[in-house]
């Protein structure tokens, strides 16, 4: 099975809001790109991978009229894609879903969450992995207090049926908050130390998740964009790890870790150079920045099967490259990269 994970950079922005795509010549929300251009690009991105899923990043918005499922099937017709059924789980208001984009002829997808119910503590939380839309209660900085947390964009839960087998699928995109507001170098770290701490935090809920279905022997993908990698960011040596060690149990044993095998690249020298998902322009320096930020992760059980992941980069992917069209389209549709793996489910 071909399972692929994308952030589509504002994907919402290409879309009416009855769900029709506008296809014309008006600037989309990426950089000197129309709104026909980027979905052109995506189109061809999408048919070129061929995925049974995909799981969407940064998917269309669902607030008042409009509505994750109905863009993203309507996409999908628009470019005959094998992929045309949507699924998604908790809205949120920042404009940037998570959902699945699957073929219906190879898969059934269902929202899912696991956890006790939101609202069922008072609003108070849990210690024990709630539900993705309520909050987890935890002492994020070593005050004896303890501090509650919810997720900006709640994980989209999945359970995923085959003929043959059932297993388990979460979506993530998990992000650090810039340091808005800050007047000074000093309230700018602050702000960032404590949004940073906020995040690893997600990571831990986001672990606690995993445990609980490798402990009941579910099959498990976890994939997305964490926003966060092995030796990214001067605030790893802070906190001592990424949200990315903490997601796959790094300091566990080899029953109890997810894999991905750039992060193991990545964890295994952080001087070297690594494959990279995503490519951000940085207008005061006058460059790009490339970083690795999107990840495919499978349980122990789903990777003694094996499997090949791949990272569509228009520059570091040779047969990427070599396709002139396919390179173009990829730099036309997002600022990340798909990440692809074909696993034995």
């Amino acid at each position: 099975m071909r399972l692929a994970t994308y952030n589509v950079e504002w994907f919402d922005a290409v879309f009416a809001d009855d769900g029709t795509l506008l296809e014309d010549a008006a600037w989309s929300a990426r950089h000197d790109v129309t709104r026909a251009a980027q979905l052109g690009a995506l189109g061809y991105v999408f048919a070129a991978m061929d995925a049974d899923a995909v799981m969407v990043i940064e998917a269309p918005d669902t607030k008042k009229s409009r509505d994750t499922v109905r863009a993203l099937e309507n996409f999908a017709a628009r470019f005959d894609l094998r992929c045309r059924k949507a699924v998604r789980g908790f809205a949120n208001d920042t404009q940037q879903q998570i959902a699945l984009l699957y073929d219906p002829d190879v898969m059934a997808a269902h929202h899912d969450p696991q956890g006790e119910v939101a609202g069922q503590s008072g609003g108070k939380g849990w210690q024990d992995a709630p539900r993705f839309d309520g909050k987890f209660r935890i002492d994020l900085d070593v005050d004896a207090r303890e501090d509650l947390v919810q997720f900006s964009k709640p994980p989209l839960e999945l359970l995923i049926e085959t003929k043959t087998e059932k297993s388990r699928l979460i979506g993530v995109h998990i992000k650090s908050k810039a340091p808005h507001g800050a007047r000074n170098p000093e309230e700018v770290m602050r702000i960032a130390i404590a949004n940073r701490r906020k995040q690893l935090a997600q990571a831990i809920w986001l672990r606690a998740r995993v445990d609980q279905h490798l402990a009941a022997g579910d099959p498990l993908i976890v994939m997305g964009d964490f926003n966060d990698g092995p030796g990214l960011d001067e605030y790893e040596k802070l906190f001592g790890r990424s949200s990315v060690e903490i997601v796959m149990g790094c300091d566990r044993s080899s029953e109890e870790q997810l894999f991905d095998p750039h992060a193991a690249r990545a964890l295994q020298s952080l001087t070297a150079a690594s494959q990279t998902t995503a490519r951000f322009y940085i207008h005061e320096e006058k460059r790009y920045l490339s970083a690795l930020l999107d990840y495919i992760m499978v349980s122990p059980d789903l990777r003694k099967k094996g499997g090949a992941w791949r990272i569509w980069h228009p520059f570091e992917d040779a047969a990427c490259y070599h396709d002139a069209n396919l390179r173009t389209a990829l730099l036309t549709a997002s600022d990340h990269f798909p990440v692809v793996a074909d696993l034995v489910i």
